[in-house]
């Protein structure tokens, strides 16, 4: 995916107050999120959020569910910024950070889902270990999540799929559902469409999805 730069976007970040950048301060919030949002409501998370529209329709859907979203490139995240400052949802944050850094910003059991969406996935098989689906994330996801918590991960791509799927059982993970064609009969109930889904369906691909849960 070519980005497009945007001009002093990690100061636009550090200024903005529904977003940080700041590695100190984010770790400052780990085990005090719903401090900061100011009541006890869920928290749910997604990792690789873009620009936001799917992150942004949940929160405004589910005012009484907090949601942190998580985007590793600046000048991408500062998009989800402007939309944020047109609704200013109360129950919604952005952190410019590496996913691998999680468990150093979400506390044991402060999580209660995460939603992986369209993630890069990264072919080389060396590179195996940063897909957000590999063991080495499932993981992290277990650190984090309560106890019943869930990880939904949406991609147009099958053989990341396919390698999700073997990671999930190598993990020790179980699997509610999952599906190599989430819109073989229409959007399902429930289903937010992010701006790649709505695309790669209207191209006719082929959408696949799991539902995991931890196998306690």
């Amino acid at each position: 995916m070519r980005l497009r730069n945007v001009p002093g976007a990690r100061e636009m970040i550090a200024q903005d107050p529904y977003s940080s950048n700041d590695e100190d301060q984010q770790a400052m919030m780990k085990g005090h999120w719903q401090e900061h949002f100011g009541d006890q409501a869920p928290l749910h998370i997604e990792i690789g959020m873009g620009k936001g529209r799917f992150l942004m329709t949940l929160a405004a859907m589910n005012p009484d569910i907090n949601y942190v979203g998580i985007e590793k490139y600046s000048s991408v995240l500062v998009r989800a910024m402007r939309k944020q400052e047109q609704e200013q949802l109360s129950n919604v944050y952005f952190l410019r950070m590496e996913a691998e850094n999680l468990t150093d910003v979400f506390d044991r059991g402060e999580v209660s889902r995460i939603y992986l969406n369209f993630s890069d996935p990264w072919p080389k098989d060396r590179h195996a270990k940063r897909r957000l689906t590999s063991r080495q994330f499932w993981d992290r996801y277990n650190q984090i999540l309560v106890p019943d918590g869930r990880v939904i991960f949406k991609t147009d791509n099958r053989p990341l799929f396919d390698f999700s799927l073997e990671e999930v059982r190598a993990a020790g993970w179980e699997l509610d559902e999952y599906t190599f064609d989430l819109h073989e009969q229409g959007n399902p109930p429930g289903n937010i469409m992010t701006e790649y889904e709505e695309k790669f369906v209207s191209e006719g691909k082929p959408i696949c999805r799991l539902i995991a849960h931890r196998n306690r």
